[in-house]
């Protein structure tokens, strides 16, 4: 029985790398390095047939004849490829023109990520480079389909891609950012290497990418979705998807109503908190005139990117040594932080398995201003430790466990764990002080916002202004600040939602544990029994937490 189920979850892996190459490749799995995302409506129908076999497959295995491992796996893996197919059939790329994750804006970022340890990867990058120009056309076809299907993308959407893309061909060719890779190996000629990329960059991404703007332009942005529709709830057949993204991103089952609703009781729960702590932070318990003073004093606000990447890494080590106190199991790569201009404010990148690069913090310090010096911290320790760098390396480096469960990033796993260190830092004194303690209440404001606002966006037909508005009344979050968080929830429905949905799942696993256990209860045997099985759908995680604590 094992040997089936080992062969089933080999099989998935190699569905989930050859379907994600990029990420194989920042993985260190180069055997599609040649290749990239192929977004055509036949490859979603091969997919999710490839899927829909492995679960079959996974059904069919006796339950009762496998360990509590193997248990696990066939479960998640039942789990995520259900999910996923949901999500192959929603046809996303017919109205996924975007802005902020899309390849216009993510590539150079990614590309420079990218190992090159020997000379057949580095020939592989130049026909990756050919893959990239064929994605790009293909993206334009599926623009078309969504057209024909009155399925289209927001016109903010649109219009940003068109621009992104027309500054991006003004620039020289011998200028372009994706030339920018890593290092070469010994015995490649770096000069012939470069001008093959060159012209791969020249022949096929710019035409690729004239092409998919002409199409957005010409085609889509006449009949694209104006501001006050700009969620799914819109289109013909949207409310079915948003239910597609809700159950793919939270792995539960609630309804846009109820996550719409415990957004609404998390809201009114941190105007008590903001409060409580506010006549010591700003001197008053107006909860107004607290989320003005966090927007406004510029005492709150950071001067410069480099402020934000060593006020991180201090905030990191300071978290690196209070580690052993509540965690029994330790990282072993490192976390490098380091500033971007481009993608979302902070985000993270695991570890590459062959050691090739440790993990890394990015921090957006394209404008450092809009960085509350109460943000910071709290985000540090999301992102990095204890957030996700200790769950992503720990799940990375497990050695009893199929490979796609070391690799697999369940959203409301991995961001509600992240949201969870973030309380979890205070407990373990990691706050420098009332300033910075704000801060969790700041991101837990963001956090319940985007339940309100995303569910208000996609299920209850919200306008993009509506759901500024919302954020604004409801956090310490300039305009600035809030448009470009709504305008991600509009680009990637459902996924916001699964932050704090996750938290409050780990929160009450916890309780429960407290509760069944009373005074054997050990906070680092929690923390174990949530990191040590790799990212799993959360009735799977408290399933297995409920095995191991009871």
């Amino acid at each position: 029985m094992s040997d089936s189920l080992d062969q089933l979850a080999d099989d998935f892996f190699h569905a989930y790398l050859r379907a994600n190459p990029t990420e194989a490749h920042l993985l260190g799995h180069y055997e599609h390095a040649a290749s990239y995302e192929d977004p055509t409506r036949a490859e979603e129908d091969r997919q999710a047939a490839e899927l829909r076999d492995l679960v079959r497959r996974a059904e069919a295995l006796d339950e009762s004849a496998l360990d509590e491992q193997q248990r696990i796996t066939r479960a998640v893996l039942v789990d995520d490829a259900s999910n996923r197919i949901g999500m192959l059939e929603g046809r996303f790329p017919e109205f996924a023109a975007d802005p902020l994750f899309g390849p216009q804006a993510q590539l150079s970022l990614i590309v420079s990520m990218m190992a090159i340890p020997d000379a057949d990867a580095a020939d592989a990058m130049v026909a990756k480079y050919a893959a990239i120009g064929r994605h790009y056309r293909d993206l334009a076809e599926r623009q078309r389909e969504g057209v024909a299907n009155k399925r289209v993308s927001p016109a903010f959407a649109v219009r940003g891609v068109v621009d992104q893309i027309e500054a991006a061909l003004a620039v020289p060719v011998a200028e372009d950012p994706l030339l920018e890779t890593q290092a070469l190996p010994a015995g490649v000629d770096a000069e012939a290497w470069r001008a093959r990329l060159q012209a791969a960059i020249e022949d096929e991404i710019r035409p690729g990418m004239l092409a998919y703007a002409e199409v957005l332009r010409d085609e889509v942005l006449p009949v694209a979705r104006p501001d006050d529709r700009a969620g799914l709830s819109w289109l013909d057949g949207g409310l079915e998807d948003y239910d597609r993204t809700l159950r793919y991103y939270t792995t539960t089952g609630m309804s846009a109503e109820e996550i719409h609703q415990v957004g609404l009781e998390q809201i009114a729960k941190l105007a008590e908190e903001y409060r409580g702590l506010g006549p010591e932070v700003v001197g008053s318990d107006d909860l107004q005139e607290i989320f003005t003073a966090l927007r406004t004093d510029p005492a709150l606000h950071f001067e410069t990117g480099d402020q934000l990447v060593a006020a991180s890494e201090v905030a990191m080590a300071r978290a690196w040594a209070g580690m052993p106190d509540w965690f029994e199991v330790l990282p072993q790569a490192p976390c490098a932080v380091q500033g971007t201009t481009t993608g979302a404010k902070a985000f993270y990148f695991p570890p590459a398995t062959d050691g090739s690069r440790g993990g890394t913090f990015f921090i957006n310090i394209e404008d450092p201003a809009a960085w509350g010096t109460f943000e910071l911290e709290s985000m540090a320790f999301h992102e990095g430790i204890p957030g996700h760098h200790l769950q992503l390396t720990i799940a990375s480096e497990l050695t009893d466990v199929p490979e796609f469960r070391k690799h697999l990033v369940n959203s409301a796993y991995a961001e509600g764990w992240g949201l969870y260190t973030e309380r979890l830092a205070d407990e373990m004194g990691l706050y420098s002080g009332p300033i910075d303690r704000m801060g969790i209440f700041s991101a837990d404001s963001l956090r319940a916002c985007r339940l309100v606002v995303d569910t208000g966006l996609h299920a209850l037909g919200w306008s993009r202004q509506q759901a500024v508005d919302y954020m604004v009344e409801n956090s310490p979050m300039t305009e600035a600040i809030c448009k470009p968080e709504v305008d991600r929830y509009i680009l990637t429905p459902g996924q916001a939602t699964s932050y704090m949905i996750g938290r409050l799942e780990i929160l009450r696993m916890r309780a429960e544990a407290q509760q069944r256990l009373g005074a054997s209860y050990d906070v680092k045997k929690f923390h174990s029994a949530v990191l040590d099985n790799g990212g799993l759908p959360l009735g799977v995680l408290d399933d297995v937490v409920r095995a191991r604590l009871a």
